[in-house]
């Protein structure tokens, strides 16, 4: 259903190099690349996430409540892309973890301040 998402940046090189590594961790890369915009995805018909500049030439902020979720296929995963986040310079917003449901999570922010998640959800 979903077939991108896009993050505001107002540091579009050092968010493009954020997620370029971040993104490595569960095998995604860039698909597209313009003058304000880039998107990764791990695949042709796998949904992407992007970064972009706001078109109408204001500051990108942080919208309350978003919250992108990238799923993993291993809670070690989760760790991984939590731990390179942080190393990355991004900020801690809930260390990984098992969470209700079978859900394992851990949450954080890129460094324009946006909110991710990286998941797993437990077999069995």
């Amino acid at each position: 259903m979903i077939g991108y998402v896009t993050l505001g940046t107002n540091m579009l090189e050092k968010a493009t190099k954020f997620y370029d590594e971040l993104f490595g961790v569960v095998g995604a890369g860039r698909v597209y690349e313009g003058d304000n915009f880039v998107a990764w995805s791990t695949g042709p018909s796998a949904p992407a996430v992007s970064v972009i500049r706001p078109y109408d030439g204001n500051d990108a902020t942080v919208g309350n409540g978003v919250m992108v979720a990238i799923a993993t296929d291993a809670p070690e995963k989760v760790d991984a892309m939590h731990a390179k986040a942080l190393a990355l310079g991004g900020a801690d917003e809930g260390a990984p973890g098992p969470r209700q449901g079978g859900f394992y999570a851990g949450y954080f922010r890129d460094l324009d301040g946006n909110k991710l998640n990286a998941f797993y959800m437990v077999k069995g």
